[in-house]
């Protein structure tokens, strides 16, 4: 007689279940934070943006262009808080690089809300995952980029300004790479291993 497969094929639905949870609850957890991040920066610079850029848009009101929104405005300083620059076309050709924030009054604080959010969506994220050790805790949490990072490629295009025959919005190499995958997956794993550390 030979022996059942039945066994071995239950323990690898499991464990295939657990890894499809894990990365659910990464990619909730890393979303929930980009879209908190981008709501904690309208919320709090929404108003001076308005103000800001109440003169600039009657000039290209009166020059036939399209007004520029607080919410794409509110959108490249998000990225600035990643320390993704915004770039926009030069006076001279080329492009100029940027960053609002650091020439934002009151604005700094910001910088430390994508890491903050982030660390919490790691520590969601680990909870989720029952991580009790950790280097399962990182993995669990490091799987935020899983949420945020489509997000923030999608971001460079939804908070893009046409200028001419240019735009103005956050460089995409840096934000792919810097604020789609290496702040996800550097605060999301540390979260994730606070998480095991918490369920000692």
């Amino acid at each position: 007689m030979s022996s059942s497969p039945t066994g071995g094929t239950t323990a690898t639905t499991g464990s295939n279940q657990s890894i499809a949870r894990d990365a659910i609850g990464g990619a909730v957890a890393g979303a929930a934070a980009y879209l908190l991040g981008y709501l904690a920066v309208y919320v709090t610079q929404s108003g001076r943006i308005e103000e800001g850029l109440s003169g600039l848009n009657f000039l290209a009101e009166l020059f036939g262009g399209d007004p520029i929104s607080a919410w794409q405005v509110s959108g490249w300083m998000f990225y600035n808080a990643h320390f993704v620059e915004t770039t926009s076309p030069g006076l001279l050709g080329g492009t100029e690089s940027r960053n609002l924030l650091m020439q934002a009054d009151g604005g700094s604080f910001l910088f430390v809300v994508p890491p903050l959010l982030l660390l919490v969506a790691g520590v969601v994220a680990g909870r989720v995952a029952d991580a009790s050790t950790p280097a399962g805790g990182a993995r669990s949490g490091a799987l935020v980029a899983a949420g945020y990072l489509p997000l923030a490629v999608v971001g460079t295009f939804l908070f893009r300004y046409a200028a001419g025959d240019g735009s103005v919005a956050p460089d995409i190499v840096t934000a792919v790479l810097l604020a789609g995958a290496v702040y996800p997956a550097v605060f999301g794993a540390i979260g994730g291993t606070v998480s095991s550390l918490l369920s000692d």
